[in-house]
């Protein structure tokens, strides 16, 4: 049997944006602890970093529809917020706001991070 009408074979990108999308929400979910400790002692840097990792997931979905060009611009955005996930964590433990951060949420953010250099880096 082939395809059906309307039906098509997934390309490796949205594979693996699909997949990326998970782990994104799996990192904001190990985040949230993270984002409560914090605030504690710094509400402002709580909240930046609840925005940061808000537009990753947002601008990655919205990258998932868009065609080649405003995808790549929204993946460049997700992979800055990210980084700025990332920064926010940094800034955290460098002023003891936080003393660990869970080891699957910081390889999640890693494993964003990683994906989304890729799919902006421009092809050879």
């Amino acid at each position: 049997g082939g395809w059906g009408p309307g039906e098509r074979v997934v390309g490796l990108e949205e594979t693996i944006m699909l997949r990326i999308y998970d782990v994104v929400l799996k990192m904001i979910a190990g985040l949230a602890t993270v984002a409560e400790q914090i605030e504690r002692r710094d509400s402002d840097l709580a909240r930046q970093m609840r925005r940061a990792a808000a537009s990753v997931a947002l601008n990655t979905a919205e990258g998932m529809g868009n065609t080649a060009g405003h995808k790549r611009q929204r993946y460049q955005t997700a992979l800055g917020s990210a980084r700025e996930v990332m920064a926010c964590v940094d800034v955290a433990r460098a002023l003891r706001y936080v003393t660990e951060v869970d080891a699957a949420t910081v390889d999640h953010l890693d494993h964003v991070i990683a994906t989304l250099v890729r799919l902006v880096r421009p092809r050879a």
